[in-house]
């Protein structure tokens, strides 16, 4: 059964304010509620900074909504400085000297997010359509082949696809300390909001809840120890993209791009913003490079152009991380959830050719790695 918001109000009435001895609800210290499905957000305003009663008072609103609400809700709780919308309550003898004491420092020593990760890859696309959740799902499955600990993230909010790839639809379990723990399929470890949300329930967000999500997906879950882990971008350049470079420190990113001269447009904005980041393009991909018929493996059709990334990726001095043809058993094996770079004869070109990719980011990576320092999160300012 879905959570609605008004029995997330009734579990927050059981939270007090340590001071005030009155409940969250009460003082009005709640905004911004969005509930979708079993995922929760809010942010609890605040008179002022003070980290330890931020992290106590987030802590208490967990067990609240988790014993009265869902044990199972996923929750992404923030808070804010408010000193306007609490300046009447001291004046009326609540909150009382709070406006005037001097403000702490952030006391909370949070670790860096995906610390037990060696490689985080963003697979990218300027434009939807070009087969970029494919590629990322046989990426990952690929590097998995070497023996390499391997994770994948969807966070295409608003159009996983990972869960039928993978042909897993469980929702996760949780910790102790109530965090997702992926699913692993395949040598995969993996994780969607697909997993979360009813199939058929549509994800009508805003910005910020989406950006909230990917925050979560990066802080709150137990990814331990991986050499690489996939990033499925939906695509553009917008919310998602800058969220990721401030939240962790991108590895390198890969452009999938059509041969046509429309999705080229798009994949050459992907390369200039991740450039623009300061995050290290890998190369691009050219998928549905050409078509190849079932019943005559030896013919190529250039249904969309012929080598139209290629051809980008040297006028922009990228590398070229290969093509992929596109094939009917690809298609299938997506539907089924069966990459097909598992296909253990590898009796289909598109199988070789996912493997040769895998092979090709192995290498720049390890290129990257040895040439270059590492990738350092930005702090994007908006100039007024």
């Amino acid at each position: 059964m879905a959570i609605n918001k008004q029995q997330v109000r009734t579990a927050l009435t059981h939270v007090m304010h340590p001071q005030m001895d009155k409940d969250l609800v009460s003082l009005d210290m709640i905004e911004d509620l969005i509930v979708q499905d079993t995922f929760i957000t809010f942010t609890i305003d605040l008179p002022e900074k003070d980290a330890k009663l931020e992290a106590d008072l987030k802590e208490k609103c967990k067990e609240a909504i988790h014993k009265f609400v869902d044990k199972d809700a996923v929750l992404d709780i923030n808070t804010a400085v408010n000193i306007s919308k609490f300046r009447n309550n001291e004046d009326n003898g609540e909150f009382p000297g709070q406006g005037h004491r001097q403000k702490k420092e952030d006391e909370s020593d949070e670790a860096d997010a995906l610390s037990g990760v060696k490689n985080v890859i963003a697979v990218a696309s300027g434009k939807g359509g070009v087969g970029k959740s494919t590629v990322a799902v046989n990426l990952a499955c690929g590097l998995a082949r070497t023996g390499a600990k391997v994770g994948l993230l969807d966070t295409d909010i608003y159009g996983p696809s990972i869960p039928t790839m993978m042909d897993t639809h469980e929702r996760p379990n949780i910790t102790t300390s109530k965090k997702l723990i992926p699913m692993e399929k395949y040598g995969v470890r993996f994780l969607s909001m697909g997993l979360l949300v009813d199939p058929d329930q549509a994800m009508i967000w805003r910005g910020p809840m989406v950006t909230s999500a990917v925050k979560q997906f990066m802080n709150e879950v137990e990814w331990g120890e991986l050499d690489y882990l996939v990033l499925d971008l939906p695509p553009g350049t917008g919310d998602i993209q800058l969220t990721l470079v401030q939240t962790v420190p991108l590895t390198g990113s890969v452009i999938v791009s059509t041969p046509q001269d429309v999705a080229l447009d798009d994949a050459r904005k992907g390369v200039a913003m991740f450039k623009k980041v300061n995050v290290p393009v890998l190369g691009i991909v050219e998928n549905m490079a050409y078509f190849i018929p079932e019943d005559m493996p030896e013919k190529k059709y250039h249904i969309f152009g012929k080598h139209g990334a290629r051809n980008l990726a040297d006028r922009i001095g990228t590398n070229f991380l290969g093509e992929i043809p596109l094939e009917q058993k690809v298609r299938e094996s997506g539907d089924e959830g069966k990459p097909i770079v598992l296909d253990e004869e590898l009796d289909s070109v598109s199988a070789k050719k996912f493997v040769e990719l895998s092979n090709n980011v192995i290498q720049q990576l390890a290129i990257r790695n040895k040439e270059q320092d590492p990738t350092e999160k930005i702090d994007i300012k908006i100039k007024p």
